[in-house]
């Protein structure tokens, strides 16, 4: 039976399945009397310190990936609005604590899922793990752990929770395969971290434990009960792969540069403090994105300066002396984060978000600023805004960095006084304007996932235009050579931070318009680094010149990417 998904961690896997199945609670609600609240609020309270300690134990136990992911779980059950929210239903509305853990974790959920945006549709997952622990633990369940698998399991799952992929031993688990998840869930971070192959969109309802599989993270293909002919196939493919990476490695340390000299830095995009091992163990000279949006998800209110600081600050000095580069926050009506009262909107990637809603907030920007200003004395920081599309919106931008420099100046706190600060090109107005704004912005970055979309106003979540989608588009490819013009001529450095970055078809492409750093997922920099040393920027800046306004269409343009 073969199967196709999305693959969100490379490799060839080949084993047999083990299913994990999830048990459904009772979750109604049953009436408790009122001389027996005090011991339901109890019997909650035990049941989370003994989740508790669970996770704290495998936090100790586990390397630093898997264990800081079980650390976020740690820090949910202690937000000030999580466990008094489930007492308050307890004894107002005197019912048992499943009922009310079912509730209060739903209400999150449900916000998260109703968003509309990958990243905090993804985030939910975390939030079901944990209440599956919680209401296991209540119901007197063990814990899953799988740390005890078979050598050459692979994992099934309608949805591997967080809490158990981080029990996976590597030397027994060869794999994942489950119905939901996506590139950036904890699953996934996991399974990169310890280079294990897994897909996920899989339909798994029929497959039961015992089953040959062969799964490719890469393709996202999936085969249970495989012919000895596919057998064969995917153990080559399996040699294949793993002599690949092993090719690869002789790029290890090596110097990004072209054969005419031109170095390009090939830098990492992280959003948590667990993304920086995997970074630094890539090969990454830097960071080229840090999306700071995961620090205000998944609590009640906006983190604070030191807290921002404090993970900044190890970011900066994990990196040094490489550039890391801190986007500001970039939220809106497609990530609904209760406390900071955006609300819901009817076209929210057109909407009040990123700079527009920082602009109009400006002291919690201020404490993002100073946060970010603050751990710039401790290495190559920089900042960049999202989402601008005039002058002004950026000119306000820099007047609040100058006031929240002003102000630790007068508290005698240390920063780089010559930080720079950057925008995002994201937008057709900020690639048309490009010129006019490189007189202002010390570098750009250029989104590629954003600027294909509004170029060419497809909604890449849309299934009945997804195939429009395409940044090898001759529309995309001039606004990104109109960017690196403008760059060039204003002698500012400038980047690619979409997953463009990660295309090996586009290297040449984005050397021939004079890129300065690329910035993509840490699997990927071996690769791309091999891409820009056997580039010669001159030849391809050539037939660029030549070649570019001549192109029509997507196809043609492939094809032309393809030749370089």
């Amino acid at each position: 039976m073969k199967r196709n998904g999305l693959g969100v961690s490379a490799g060839i896997g080949i084993g047999t399945t083990l299913v994990i199945e999830e048990i459904v609670f009772d979750v109604s609600k049953k009436a408790v009397d009122e001389e027996s609240l005090a011991d339901e609020v109890n019997r909650l309270h035990t049941s989370i310190d003994g989740l508790k300690a669970y996770l704290e134990k495998k936090v100790a136990k586990l390397g630093h990936e898997q264990g800081e992911i079980l650390q976020s779980h740690l820090d949910l059950l202690a937000d000030p609005a999580l466990v008094p929210e489930i007492e308050k239903i307890i004894t107002q509305e005197k019912t048992v604590s499943e009922y009310a853990v079912h509730q209060v974790f739903e209400q999150f959920i449900q916000l998260f899922l109703m968003s509309g945006d990958e990243l905090l549709e993804l985030r939910a997952t975390d939030l079901k793990d944990l209440r599956q622990n919680l209401l296991r633990v209540l119901g007197g369940k063990e814990l899953i752990d799988v740390s005890d698998a078979k050598p050459g399991t692979v994992l099934v799952a309608q949805e591997l929770s967080t809490s158990v992929a981080a029990s996976i031993n590597p030397e027994s688990v060869v794999g994942i395969v489950t119905n939901v998840g996506g590139k950036t869930a904890h699953m996934a971070i996991i399974a990169r971290s310890l280079a294990l192959p897994a897909v996920v969109n899989v339909g798994v309802q029929d497959i039961t434990d015992g089953m040959a599989v062969i799964l490719d993270g890469t393709t996202g293909e999936v085969l249970f009960s495989p012919s000895e002919e596919e057998c064969a196939e995917f153990t080559k493919r399996q040699r294949d792969f793993q002599d690949e990476l092993k090719r690869l490695e002789v790029y290890r340390g090596q110097a990004s540069v072209t054969k005419d000299g031109k170095e390009v830095e090939l830098l990492a995009n992280i959003g948590l403090e667990l993304d920086i091992g995997p970074a630094l163990a890539a090969d990454g000279e830097g960071v080229g994105l840090f999306r700071t949006e995961f620090l205000y998800m998944d609590r009640s209110s906006a983190p604070s300066e030191d807290e921002q600081f404090a993970l900044y600050q190890k970011a900066a000095q994990a990196f040094a002396p490489g550039p890391v580069i801190i986007r500001t926050l970039d939220v809106g009506g497609d990530k609904e984060i209760a406390y900071l009262g955006i609300g819901k909107e009817e076209n929210p990637f057109l909407g009040y978000r990123a700079i527009r809603y920082c602009l109009e907030h400006q002291e919690l920007f201020k404490i993002q600023l100073r946060g970010i200003l603050r751990a710039s004395a401790y290495g190559k920081v920089k900042i960049m805004l999202p989402m601008i599309t005039t002058v002004a919106e950026f000119k306000e931008g820099l007047a609040l960095v100058s006031e929240a420099k002003a102000e630790l100046k007068e508290q005698d706190i240390p920063f780089d006084e010559q930080i720079e600060v950057g925008m995002m090109i994201e937008t057709p107005a900020a690639a048309m304007m490009a010129d006019v704004f490189a007189k202002y912005a010390d570098f750009f970055s250029i989104g590629t996932n954003d600027l294909t979309q509004y170029t060419l106003s497809v909604d890449r979540g849309n299934e009945k235009v997804a195939g429009l989608y395409s940044t090898y588009d001759p529309a995309v490819l001039r606004m990104i050579h109109r960017v690196g013009e403008a760059a060039a001529g204003a002698g500012i450095m400038w980047g690619v931070c979409g997953e463009a970055a990660a295309d090996p078809l586009l290297t040449k492409f984005f050397i021939a318009c004079g890129v300065n750093e690329l910035s993509m997922a840490g699997s990927s920099i071996l690769r791309i680094r091999q891409q820009v040393l056997e580039t010669n920027q001159f030849t391809c800046a050539e037939r660029l010149a030549k070649e570019l306004k001549l192109l029509e269409t997507c196809a043609e343009a492939k094809t032309f990417l393809e030749s370089l």
